[in-house]
């Protein structure tokens, strides 16, 4: 799981910095240094993945979330939502 906030793109700044589950990243063609990532955004509070997103970010502003017990509640093995 990776945090996306500033560093990764602007777009990420303050409250819209999220927790992405990553599902694939795109090989491909982008500007030098940026990717296009798919994923689960996980709510830090319950640990559940919300809703799938496909974001533009630059790679080396991505950081891996620590994982921990709320992080990982509401993922299956495969890492995608339980239901």
């Amino acid at each position: 799981m990776l945090i996306v906030d500033r560093r990764a793109s602007v777009q990420f700044s303050g409250v819209n910095s999220l927790i992405l589950r990553v599902i694939s990243v795109s090989d491909g063609a982008t500007y030098d240094g940026w990717a296009w990532v798919a994923g689960y955004v996980i709510d830090p509070a319950t640990g559940e993945a919300t809703v799938r997103r496909e974001i533009f970010v630059l790679r080396g502003g991505l950081r891996l979330a620590a994982p921990g017990p709320v992080l990982m509640r509401g993922l299956s093995d495969d890492g995608l939502p339980e239901r």
